[in-house]
């Protein structure tokens, strides 16, 4: 939408930041990953329309990524091929461990993803 706020930013020295939600904040074996980042990266894919990422409890880690994705009509990856695009995006601990297609994703009166609903 043109009147929501930046979701990522650039400083003076050329690094990116993604701005998010604290709340949304998973933590994996020690390390912060902003589902923000990882819903952009799978974005990226050519074949993937939409995604939504969150972070579910895991035994050891803590909490683990879990990434929920909306595909372009008729154009379904394979998990593997998705894994293999986001290696080159992100690092290991940001990799989503599970990944669920779906036909759509959950949302609210004002079209945000109802994230706590994918919870």
């Amino acid at each position: 939408f043109a009147s929501s706020p930046p979701r990522a930013r650039w400083n003076e020295e050329g690094y990116f930041f993604i701005v998010g939600r604290k709340k949304e904040l998973i933590i994996t074996a020690g390390f912060n990953v902003y589902p923000r980042e990882v819903e952009v990266a799978l974005e990226a894919h050519p074949m993937v329309a939409e995604a939504a990422v969150i972070g579910v409890p895991h035994p050891s880690k803590g909490e683990v990524v879990k990434a929920y994705v909306v595909t372009k009509e008729g154009n379904a990856p394979k998990k593997q091929d998705l894994f293999q695009f986001l290696k080159g995006q992100l690092t290991n601990y940001k990799l989503p461990e599970i990944i669920v297609f779906t036909d759509d994703l959950p949302r609210g009166a004002n079209g945000k993803t109802l994230k706590r609903l994918l919870k």
